[in-house]
């Protein structure tokens, strides 16, 4: 029984799910799922099946895609979902079996990164064409990946097993604990500086869709200044950011400035603005639909649809919009970010439409949007609150006026910025975080920093978002579960619970005391 266990465990953190060494084009990945096998002496041979396992963990990430829009949304009071399950986790209700609270696919990613963290090198000796450059590029997008996958993991279940090596055989033991936030946030700093001393990372790739759906030195960038913004390191954030927006390179990310230029974000997507996307169609096979189509139909709402307050403020900005450009709306109306482009308005339904229209209005042929991870406005506004939470308020208030600008708003005026106290600005900033990032999955970690930071001194406010924006569930009910801390944060999975004695329970979840 002893060893059952331990194999049922190993479906969580050890399962290698190696992509076929066979392949001929590394732009092949993105058709072909992973097939079963572990990690034997006959493999990890040459560059080719370094390469395959790496893009098991792309593959792996995409597959991820539905759960990573839902956990940063369903709290968040922007986005609401029409299923019972996930209702629970929006309505601070969720229990442990909750299917949503399974981790399994990003662990599966981190799985890969480890193994070609642990395995690649020793490639080197075996294949005289595997120069160190492309190792130390392979290494480099592994660490990425590794680190991102903690860092959201971080932000939905705060303390989480950190493993750092490749399963090899039974003799490992993996039953492991929790480690704390904050020593996963000094691995993820740690692994993103690794990957970067090198400079191995690739700032373009010689495929234009891999420049935006594989990682470079720019979202190494990204994923550092987003964790030091969340470990309030904002000097830190500062520097990295300004790595992206005062980058000179001719292939660099670039902030979109035309507001008709915001929805070439989505349609056909990879767009200069983009700094890491996942990505489903290619050059090579252009019809290859998303996984989370379903969510967002084109025709009708969809399983997660749009809050009462989410359509007030998004009609509100709409209005101003068109006021600034002397526009009279229509349902087909490209205003701003907003009507036509990030939502469609029939009569009285909202349709998610950044992931769903072409460049003129009508359903793209194949639902094939890419999922953004990061690109230039949220850097921009990463800096803006980093500006804002070290007192520079009339910097933070210039890089809102660029997002805000670009919506087609009308700018603060710098007299007034300089009179904004801290909480002001901040709460300026997330509300255009809010309505710039609709269903990509921002929201609720946007809540949950703001409920952080500074020694919770923000807690009240950041309960009253949630409150305002939850329509599902009652207000008394949502204040009295978030006085506890750890109901912040989702439970950790109860059959990984059960099948490992080490990992304790999120304390606000165990029954057993």
């Amino acid at each position: 029984m002893k060893n059952g266990k331990r194999k049922s465990h190993f479906s969580l953190f050890t399962l290698v799910l190696l992509l076929a060494a066979t392949l001929t084009s590394c732009n092949d990945w993105i058709d072909v799922k992973p097939t079963n096998a572990q990690v034997t002496q006959d493999y990890w041979k040459s560059k080719e099946e370094v390469e395959a396992v790496l893009m098991s963990g792309y593959y792996q990430l995409r597959e991820a895609v539905p759960t990573l829009i839902k956990w940063g949304e369903l709290r968040g009071g922007t986005i609401y979902s029409q299923n019972a399950t996930e209702q629970k986790i929006q309505d601070f209700t969720v229990l442990p079996t909750n299917s949503l609270c399974s981790y399994q696919d990003l662990y599966r990613v981190i799985s890969y990164a480890n193994s070609v963290i642990h395995y690649a090198p020793g490639v080197q000796s075996k294949d005289n064409t595997y120069y160190t450059s492309v190792l130390n590029a392979h290494l480099a997008e592994a660490y990425f990946l590794r680190a991102y996958c903690y860092l959201i993991l971080v932000k939905n279940f705060r303390d989480v097993p950190l493993v750092t090596v490749p399963y090899v055989d039974d003799s490992n033991d993996f039953s492991i604990g929790k480690s704390s936030d904050t020593l996963i946030i000094e691995q993820i700093k740690k692994d993103c500086q690794t990957a970067l001393e090198t400079g191995a990372a690739r700032g373009v790739y010689s495929v234009d869709w891999e420049t935006k759906g594989r990682v470079t030195k720019w979202a190494l960038y990204a994923l550092m200044a987003d964790a030091c913004l969340w470990s309030e390191d904002y000097e830190t954030c500062k520097q990295y950011c300004d790595l992206i927006l005062n980058a000179t390179d001719a292939f660099r990310p670039v902030f979109l400035s035309n507001t008709n230029d915001w929805y070439t974000l989505f349609y056909p997507g990879a767009s200069n603005e983009g700094i890491f996307e996942i990505t489903w169609s290619s050059a090579l096979n252009p019809s290859i639909a998303n996984n989370f189509s379903s969510l967002f139909p084109s025709a009708s709402e969809g399983t997660l649809r749009l809050t009462t307050q989410a359509r007030e403020k998004v009609d509100m900005e709409s209005s101003e919009v068109a006021t600034n450009k002397g526009l009279v709306i229509t349902d087909q109306s490209v205003v701003g970010r907003m009507i036509g482009a990030t939502y469609k308005k029939l009569g009285t339904t909202y349709i998610i439409w950044k992931y769903n229209g072409d460049d003129v209005g009508n359903v793209r042929a194949t639902l094939n949007a890419n999922f953004i991870v990061y690109r230039v406005a949220e850097i921009i506004l990463m800096k803006a609150q980093a500006e804002a939470m070290t007192g520079n308020m009339t910097e933070a208030a210039t890089l809102v006026n660029r997002i805000r600008v670009r919506a087609g708003l009308t700018p603060i005026p710098m007299d007034e910025a300089e009179q904004y106290d801290e909480q002001v600005m901040i709460e300026e900033i997330l509300n255009q975080k809010e309505m710039e990032f609709i269903a990509e999955g921002k929201r609720w970690y946007d809540i949950l920093w703001y409920s952080r930071v500074n020694k919770k001194k923000y807690r009240n406010d950041a309960l009253s978002m949630i409150i305002y924006g939850n329509q599902t569930t009652n207000a008394d009910y949502i204040k009295s579960v978030l006085t506890d801390d750890n109901a912040w944060y989702l439970p950790l999975p109860q059959s990984d619970i059960e099948h490992n004695q080490k990992l304790k329970q999120n304390p606000y979840y165990d029954s057993s005391k």
